[in-house]
């Protein structure tokens, strides 16, 4: 069975601009081979060694990224009162407020303020509402979030 990704409109237009940046690079690589190959000795030529290898990376991720667009279930953003993928949920934890839009795993970015719908954090704010509390337990203790506001 294919597993399907849930992404946002945004996320799938990041992924597409991703994967024509990533294919515009495979002729400076197919240069770069080349022109290590001209150095000689193969089985000692690190530049030959450090393009094959991105070669490979950029190849993988250009792979992964077709596998996720094929196989994408786009989330609709709907209006709800209750926390669900796509919505922009406003936490609070003591006089810390912080803001998160809930997508799903591909597109999780915890710098940039997108969480995962899998991570722990999006699995105990899932279907809460405004003025719910949820309790993480972490390492350092449990921490309570008291959920501000769903958009």
């Amino acid at each position: 069975m294919k597993k399907t990704y849930q992404i946002t409109e945004d996320g799938r237009k990041e992924l597409e601009a991703e994967l024509e940046g990533l294919k515009g690079r495979r002729g400076e690589i197919a240069d770069k081979i080349a022109e290590a190959r001209d150095y000689g000795d193969l089985s000692e030529n690190a530049e030959y060694d450090s393009a094959r290898e991105e070669q490979g990376l950029v190849e993988t991720r250009i792979a992964e990224i077709e596998d996720i667009l094929v196989n994408a279930e786009i989330i609709k953003v709907k209006k709800s009162s209750k926390v669900h993928v796509g919505s922009t949920v406003e936490i609070k934890t003591g006089s810390k407020t912080v803001k998160y839009t809930i997508v799903g795993p591909v597109e999780a970015d915890p710098m940039n303020g997108k969480i995962s719908n899998e991570s722990p954090l999006g699995v105990a704010l899932m279907d809460k509402e405004v003025g719910d509390k949820v309790t993480l337990t972490t390492p350092k203790g449990d921490i309570a979030y008291t959920v501000v506001s769903v958009n």
